[in-house]
């Protein structure tokens, strides 16, 4: 194969063609017509000597050569667009310039306060776009779509740039007149009714089994390491919920002490220590290699990280 010969945008059109697995869809992400798609697919086809994507009962999927061959061609273009990304100042007193975030409701409710103060003293005219799990893929974030990620991930794909925001250990969060506040230990824990509330990583949720512990998350997990079972009466992804039904409804709601914190001014509620060890989580932000070297960006991720060590201060003093 004559590399002089390549049209480079063929392999664009691969590495596209092969996240997607759908030529309609490809083509709308390059913004070209279906028909230049097809006549691209057509090309690589016959420059590889492959079909490439092959027609399934589970829709289009790739050869063995084009899976072995997707790895690859991502590594260059991100490497390309690396090289050719020319240094640019970036003057956020007058930009006009739109962040988009994918933030978990934790991180929105207790990162992103300090974080639109912060933007309004040094940034005046930028605006953040908030996005939830559901709302995006990782595809969109490792395309440089979604200018960040923040949240708690389980595994992450190996080319994305990452950075922990901060740790966090757990509280419990109940209502001032729960009867439980007066003889808190781990068996009136267990006695009481529970709101349990999270959610990880990407793509839209699904149905919660109270019966599979694993997939509980932290709080239940490590209960399960103790032979113990809390009793979990509601199933939300919302921590301001959690937090309203814990006073509302007498449950217990055990979170994120930064969740917590947020009502640690409130007479409503008090906040309590669990009465058994949970592993800290950890919060983290992610980006694309495609956005790494860009000076608004390098900016914006610095002012991220100067928000979460005032959040830090405001909790623990």
């Amino acid at each position: 194969m004559n590399i002089s010969k390549i049209d480079l945008n063929l392999l664009i059109y691969l590495d596209v063609l092969l996240r997607e697995k759908n030529v309609t869809r490809a083509a709308g992400q390059l913004n070209i017509t279906q028909p230049a798609m097809s006549n691209g697919l057509k090309r690589l086809r016959t420059l590889f000597n492959d079909p490439i994507l092959v027609r399934t009962s589970d829709g289009m999927s790739p050869t063995e050569r084009a899976r072995a061959l997707a790895p690859a061609i991502r590594k260059i273009l991100l490497q390309l667009e690396e090289t050719l990304q020319g240094e640019e100042e970036f003057n956020e007193q007058n930009s006009t310039r739109v962040f988009r975030l994918m933030a978990s409701d934790y991180a929105a409710s207790t990162l992103l306060p300090k974080l639109l103060q912060l933007l309004n003293k040094t940034a005046p005219n930028v605006t953040i776009d908030i996005m939830t799990p559901s709302d995006v893929t990782f595809h969109d974030v490792e395309a440089g779509k979604i200018d960040m990620a923040i949240n708690r991930f389980d595994e992450l794909p190996q080319s994305f740039h990452q950075k922990s925001v901060w740790r966090d250990s757990f509280s419990c969060l109940l209502s001032a007149d729960n009867p439980v506040v007066t003889k808190f230990n781990l068996n009136s824990y267990l006695a009481a009714k529970h709101v349990w509330v999270s959610k990880t990583g990407f793509g839209v949720g699904v149905g919660m089994n109270p019966n599979d512990v694993q997939k509980l998350g932290w709080v239940d997990e490590a209960l399960s390491r103790l032979g113990k079972k809390r009793d979990i009466k509601v199933f939300t992804r919302n921590y301001h919920v959690a937090m309203q039904l814990a006073f509302e409804d007498n449950l217990i709601a055990t979170l994120p002490t930064k969740a917590a914190m947020l009502h640690k001014d409130d007479a409503n509620y008090i906040i309590v220590k669990p009465p058994f060890e949970i592993p800290d989580m950890e919060l983290k932000m992610i980006w694309s290699p495609l956005l790494h070297h860009d000076a608004s960006h390098v900016w914006f991720r610095q002012l991220v990280i100067e928000a979460a060590k005032q959040v830090q201060l405001d909790v623990h003093g």
